[in-house]
């Protein structure tokens, strides 16, 4: 079993940054890939971006290359997801997940493990 507990959202300007924060709880953790998505309000849960075991291979959404950065610290058992140049559509709330796997994934029904979620709310 695996629990994952994030933390870092908050309230910021347009342009702004945050960096999200998962810890996880197990001995595994670093055979996990990790993965970010997020739910806004009346809207499916979306996939953000992923991770593999190592952190050697990461992918994102179009709506968030190059402005988002996912790192993980396997020593820590914490995945990292930095936002960059938010935009008041970044507004959702974000969810980390894990998977009993190493290789990365993209949709929500590939996932085991979810948190409960941590609000971004970005203002214009």
């Amino acid at each position: 079993q695996v629990q994952l507990v994030e933390s870092g959202g908050g309230l910021v300007q347009a342009g702004g940054s945050l960096r999200l924060s998962c810890a996880a709880s197990g001995r595994t953790f670093s055979s996990y890939a990790m993965g970010w998505f997020r739910q806004a309000p009346g809207k499916e849960r979306d996939f953000v971006g992923t991770t593999s075991w190592s952190g050697g291979r990461s992918l994102y959404a179009d709506s968030v290359k190059g402005r988002f950065i996912i790192s993980r610290d396997n020593a820590k058992n914490t995945v990292y997801l930095q936002m960059n140049s938010l935009k008041p559509e970044d507004t959702a709330v974000y969810y980390c997940a894990a998977r009993h796997t190493s290789v990365v994934a993209t949709t929500v029904s590939e996932y085991d493990y979810w948190g409960q979620g941590t609000q971004v709310t970005v203002s214009s």
